[in-house]
């Protein structure tokens, strides 16, 4: 029960965190957050659901996978510049310059697949 309790504090802090930082994605940490929460701590889970700010994107990929349409613009917009930024400035391997942003790509297929709000 500890375990799920820190794992749900640490995602939310990352959450929070990367509500200020646009390196840092906030709705997929929490979604961990409330995953985390219903495994070992209730009361925090129906907190961050009813949570003004943080519970509407949790509870529309509760309901319905759905994603917003800005968070779709601005995790397409964050993945095509860390894959040109790679492209630039990385000094990787050669087969990491078209693995990633091929990944990336898959991504942003996927995501755009998904529903709206």
């Amino acid at each position: 029960m500890a375990l799920w309790r820190l794992l749900a504090v640490l995602a939310f802090g990352l959450g929070v965190v990367g509500a200020f930082l646009p390196v840092l994605p906030t709705v997929p940490f929490l979604l961990l957050s409330a995953w985390a929460a219903g495994k070992g701590w209730p009361a925090f889970e129906a907190w961050l659901l009813r949570h003004p700010r943080f519970g509407p994107p949790v509870q529309r990929w509760r309901e319905r996978g759905a994603i917003g349409r800005g968070a779709k613009w601005f995790a397409t917009v964050m993945m095509a510049a860390s894959a040109g930024v790679l492209q630039l400035f990385g000094t990787v391997a050669p087969w990491v310059r078209i693995v990633v942003p091929l990944f990336l790509l898959g991504m942003c297929i996927w995501l755009w697949l998904r529903p709206e709000e």
